[in-house]
């Protein structure tokens, strides 16, 4: 059976290096671009098809801001029959948040809770012990496990929404892998290092990056976790894609490093997390799914 992968936020950055990765490794596979834009989805699409021309790459629609999206897509994923493997999006790297038309802060919404109820929606695709599914979430070092609290989970009152979903993601996965593993379904993490993507680039003037990026270039030399490029920040993803993932650590974070010398590997590193607070945090996020659901059927 060909594998089947979708990858949300695969129109630029992380996303789209992962996919061009994954069909240079194995241009067998069957990739869904899960991605809120369609037209830049299908540019994605057209440019990851002239290079693998006989790939089979479809696009599914899919805001993971919005749940009434989420569950849209999920639908035709359900449709169509396939999922092996999820990639988060890229997620956003400012500190500015939001709540959107679900009542859900917007960072929390986008990088964890609306890739949990895609997780949910599709529970009867992912859960085959012959074919074990691996659910794969892209959190970051930035993910802080100061910056979250179980009592304000969607960081409401605090000015680090990013680094608090990431820490979320991280006790998700843990969770996860509790409640799943003996249904088939294994979760696990990555960290991309810092990548140089178009949301990167525009947090500062475009001036500021063309004085800075030789120094980071240099830093490098240093600094494993100074990836830069996209394709360098999928690295752990592509080599999680190559894994059983009933052989991994299930409390590692796979990080994405690249050598002075521009080589690239992984090292896996112990979250600094605990599993009591995985399984509260996990309960919270059943009784807002049935609070949530309770308001789309209305």
């Amino acid at each position: 059976m060909r594998k089947v992968v979708v990858v949300t936020g695969a129109n630029s950055g992380i996303g789209l290096a992962l996919c061009e990765r994954l069909l240079s490794k194995d241009d067998q596979i069957r990739l869904c671009l899960a991605c809120r834009n369609t037209q830049r989805a299908e540019a994605a699409r057209m440019s990851l098809l002239s290079s693998h021309p006989s790939a089979d790459v479809s696009i599914v629609q899919v805001d993971v801001g919005s749940l009434k999206s989420v569950v849209q897509g999920a639908e035709v994923l359900k449709e169509r029959k396939a999922i092996s493997m999820f990639a988060t999006g890229e997620g956003l790297l400012t500190q500015e948040d939001k709540v959107t038309q679900d009542g859900l802060q917007e960072v929390f919404a986008t990088n964890v809770f609306g890739h949990f109820i895609l997780i949910k929606e599709l529970e009867p695709l992912l859960c085959h012990m012959d074919s074990p599914s691996h659910v794969i979430w892209t959190s970051s070092s930035n993910a802080r496990k100061g910056s979250f609290r179980l009592t304000d989970y969607q960081h409401t009152q605090g000015q680090e929404p990013y680094s608090s979903s990431k820490y979320a993601t991280d006790l998700l996965s843990v969770a996860l892998n509790k409640h799943y593993n003996k249904q088939g379904m294994y979760s696990s993490v990555v960290c991309p290092g810092l990548v140089m993507t178009n949301l990167t680039y525009g947090i500062l003037p475009s001036f500021f990056w063309t004085f800075i990026m030789p120094i980071m270039w240099l830093i490098r030399v240093f600094t494993n976790t100074f990836t830069l490029s996209p394709y360098n920040g999928a690295e752990a993803l592509l080599w999680l894609f190559s894994r059983k993932p009933e052989s991994l650590d299930l409390l590692a974070k796979h990080h994405s490093c690249t050598s002075g010398m521009g080589n690239n590997y992984v090292q896996s590193i112990k979250m600094d997390l605990d599993e009591e607070s995985s399984d509260r945090f996990y309960e919270k996020l059943l009784d807002l799914e049935n609070q949530v659901r309770k308001k789309i059927t209305s």
